[in-house]
Formats: structure tokens, sequence, C-alpha cells
């Protein structure tokens, strides 16, 4: 085999190849030998190495003739495409396992930031629903004591302020009655402390009974709405036992107003 290898180099046709000046026949030939034995592709790969860097050394404009006969050569002769075989490097395959494994780290660092983001923005969503919620929460507040505010500055409304006689000084309760849009509510400023079986309690007098309007607590300081009361001659709060009485016991009776008069 060596032999035959040997004899093909020292034939010549190699360099016949490379410049084109062989037949078809003996074109096949070569390029089996070539994609054959590594010998005869290093040869070829150096002829052909050489050929160019003579080119470029001594290159001048080839006469026209030479340039259309290699021309027409290369018209007339078949290409055939040469299988180069390249020994693979052990070196090739650890790349390959380093690219993967960074390609999985990478891409787990990339899904890790991905998911926290995700959490992140969904974070700031319910956050932001939160913030809405509170802020519709707020701007119905807000509603309230506008419709309240414009309730007690109408001109429609009266005001009444109750105080404490002798048994509760300091107490003080304000009402605010508007007979226009029959409605009635109470702001109880101060409430004296009471035993824990006794309650403050507030009625309207009318000329023949009593009506109630509710147990008074210090849980009520704010403005709270109490039936409306046709008719009423005055506003009365007593002392009753815990959790209310369905008669007035007007004997402990701590502070009363007339309405419709001077307060």
């Amino acid at each position: 085999m060596k032999q035959k290898v040997q004899e093909f180099l020292e034939s010549g046709i190699l360099n016949k190849y490379i410049i084109g000046d062989i037949s078809i026949s003996e074109t096949s030939n070569v390029e089996n030998f070539i994609n054959t034995y590594p010998e005869v592709k290093e040869e070829y790969d150096l002829l052909q190495d050489q050929l160019e860097l003579a080119a470029k050394t001594y290159s001048k404009e080839a006469p026209t003739h030479i340039l259309g006969s290699i021309l027409d050569t290369l018209d007339d002769s078949p290409v055939i495409q040469l299988q180069q075989k390249t020994k693979k490097s052990p070196w090739i395959g650890i790349a390959a396992s380093i690219a993967a494994l960074v390609f999985a780290g990478t891409s787990y660092l990339f899904y890790n930031q991905n998911q926290k983001l995700l959490d992140e923005n969904n974070t700031i969503a319910e956050e932001i629903f939160d913030l809405r919620g509170d802020i519709e929460k707020n701007n119905d507040k807000l509603d309230g004591v506008m419709r309240e505010f414009l309730k007690l500055n109408n001109p429609e409304t009266q005001k009444y302020v109750l105080r404490g006689n002798e048994r509760a000084k300091e107490l003080k309760t304000v009402a605010y009655i508007n007979p226009i849009e029959k409605s009635t509510l109470i702001d109880i400023v101060a409430l004296p402390e009471l035993s824990d079986e006794q309650c403050y309690q507030m009625w309207a007098q009318l000329q023949d009974k009593m009506i109630n309007l509710g147990v008074l607590s210090e849980a009520d300081r704010k403005l709270k709405p109490i039936p409306y009361i046709k008719d009423a001659l005055a506003l009365n709060i007593t002392i009753e036992p815990k959790g209310g009485n369905k008669n007035a016991s007007l004997e402990n009776s701590v502070a009363e107003i007339p309405i419709n008069k001077d307060n």
C-alpha cells in the first residue's frame, strides 16, 4: 500500500491535477487517492499552498489564450465534491460538555431570575390592587363625610346642644335635626362614666309619651343617625339599666332641650 502511494506521489500527476493538465479519467483517479490516503491529501494541501504563494510572488497577467484554455478545461471537467475526513479531537467533546453545562447553568439562572421577576410583578400587582381598594374605601368615606358636612351646614338644619345637669355635668351631646329632609344626626361629645349596670338612653318627647331613640355609648363618638320624630317637643337623655329601658325614667333625666325653641 505504501509503495502504491509512493509511486503515485513520484509520478507527478498530482502537480498536473493542481494546474488542470490531466484528463477526466486521471482526475477521477487523483481525487480518489486524495480522499483515500492521508499522505496524498497532505501533499495535495502542501502543493496548493505553494502554488498560491508562487502566484502571489510572481503574479502577472496571464496571456489571453492560456486563460481561455483553462476556462474551457474547467467548463469541460465535472466537479467532484471532495469529502474531507477530519480527525475528531477529544478536546471537542470536552468543550461541548463544558458548553452544555454553561448553557444549562445560564438557563437555570435566567429561569430563576424570570421567576423572581414574575413573583415581584405579582406582588406589585397585588399591592396596586389593595391600594386601589383602599383608595376606593377612602373615597367612600370621604363622600360620606362630605354628605354629613353638607347636612350639618344645610340652612334648614337645626342644631341642639344637650348639656348635662348636676348628675352628669360633663355630658354633652349635639343633635342636628332637618325637618325638610326628615333626618336627625347626633354627635356624642362627652359621656361621664357610669357603672357597668347602667347606660345613657335618648328620648324624643311628644305630647303624651316618650319615644326611644336608642342607647348612647362612648363607642358612638361620631356622627350617628337616629330616628326622626315628627312633632317632637323635646329631646331627653336619661340614665337607665344596662341595655336600655322600654319606658323613660324621667326621675333619672340628666339632659333635656326643647325643640323649635332657642337653645
